[in-house]
């Protein structure tokens, strides 16, 4: 008879715990370990020999877990990512109060014993592992630019609020502007024509409208704050720092649709109306581009969390909630694509309009739409086919 065994690891960054159950949830091993190969490889043979057959569960996915998670693959072992906020939920089934690294695998393994619906993890393919990089260091630089973008947008008001009002200070021009020139007494005095000749210079685009635009208001104020001196200086540096974090997420958007483009599902991706380079690569690094783990459709819905789900076994008529596990990586791409093909695609525009003609407000109209999108693409990856886009024509036709 088959001795099956049940291995859950609490991961962390320095130190992992792994626990082994048998079929009845004795326990067979506990043993706290280092987040260093040959620890882990020990624990692997030792786990192995408990049983002949061998399932693991973790409640990471990537990051401190990267290592024993390869580790398992490269030994052909099944494992099982559970979230923890699905192990917290199941704690409160277990005897104890206390939460200790020990008892958590406990959980993770006896959960692993009893489910049946935990996603089991693959290796993915090197170009996956790449996006899954640089669009997180994307998003990374792009969340510190909007902070360093809202520093600036203040320090400016503060000093020149009627300049702030008028540049769009993401943009490469006004923020080279602002790397010269910050109060409007140096801006009337060098003038709009000087200014315009020290933008061209620049290689600025439209530098004689930025040039008009910046002049005018200057001459509204011709009041001096206190402060004015230092602030000037700090408004100097962040839009130096702003184009610098402009300059590092180009680049990497360059790194993305390079690795992106050798994948072989960019072609089937990109075809889908609202999914370019960028959206599309995050879709490929949050689902890995194997659609075979999900099963069906409605699971990568709910996996992206655009599918609302009933609030109790009492429900009423239309009583419906948010899913609270999803993905909100993929969340995002699937509502911001959907958002897009509005502008891109006829047929979308025509279904969020029914949408919002049934009564459903801006929100719920463009997430139907996500959901019926997800079940195109769906179809598309399976069968390795790219959509096919009718010739845009007037709404109304």
């Amino acid at each position: 008879m088959t001795a099956a065994i049940w291995a859950g690891i609490d991961a962390g960054k320095t130190h992992h715990h792994c626990v082994a159950v048998d079929e009845s949830g004795r326990r067979l091993l506990s043993r706290r370990i280092a987040n260093d190969e040959p620890e882990l490889l020990e624990l692997t043979t030792d786990v192995m020999a408990l049983g002949d057959k061998v399932t693991w569960g973790i409640d990471l996915a990537d990051g401190g877990a990267a290592l024993v998670i390869g580790i398992l693959l490269n030994h052909v072992q099944l494992v099982h990512y559970i979230s923890g906020r699905a192990i917290h939920r199941a704690s409160e089934s277990y005897r104890g109060e206390g939460k200790t690294d020990a008892k958590d695998a406990a959980i993770i393994a006896d959960q692993t014993r009893i489910r049946r619906d935990l996603h089991p993890l693959h290796p993915n393919d090197e170009t996956v592992t790449d996006l899954k990089t640089l669009t997180s260091r994307r998003m990374n630089l792009v969340a510190d630019r909007t902070h360093t973008v809202n520093r600036l947008r203040a320090q400016l008001t503060g000093i020149f609020p009627g300049l702030e009002r008028a540049l769009d200070l993401t943009n490469k021009g006004p923020l080279t502007l602002l790397t010269g020139y910050q109060t409007p007494a140096a801006i009337r005095r060098l003038g709009a024509r000087r200014l315009e000749t020290w933008l061209r210079n620049r290689k600025v685009l439209r530098a004689n409208q930025l040039a008009e635009t910046t002049v005018e208001a200057a001459e509204r104020q011709h009041t001096s704050l206190p402060g004015e001196k230092l602030a000037a200086q700090m408004v100097h540096t962040l839009a130096k720092e702003v184009s610098a974090l402009n300059e590092q997420i180009a680049k990497v958007d360059k790194l993305i649709e390079a690795r992106f483009r050798g994948h072989r599902h960019f072609e089937v991706i990109t075809s889908m109306p609202g999914l370019g380079i960028i959206l599309g690569a995050e879709f490929l690094a949050a689902t890995g581009g194997d659609m075979s783990i999900f099963g069906t459709a409605d699971r990568l819905v709910g996996f992206g969390g655009i599918a609302p789900v009933p609030r109790g076994s009492g429900m009423i008529s239309g009583n419906l909630r948010r899913p609270q596990r999803y993905n909100r990586r993929l969340q995002r791409v699937l509502y911001t694509s959907a958002l897009f093909s509005i502008r891109r695609s006829n047929k979308s525009r025509r279904f969020y309009d029914r949408k919002q003609a049934e009564g459903k407000h801006h929100t719920q109209a463009v997430l139907a739409l996500a959901r019926r999108r997800v079940n195109v693409l769906w179809a598309l990856l399976r069968d390795g086919r790219c959509y096919e886009l009718a010739p845009l024509t007037t709404l109304s036709a």
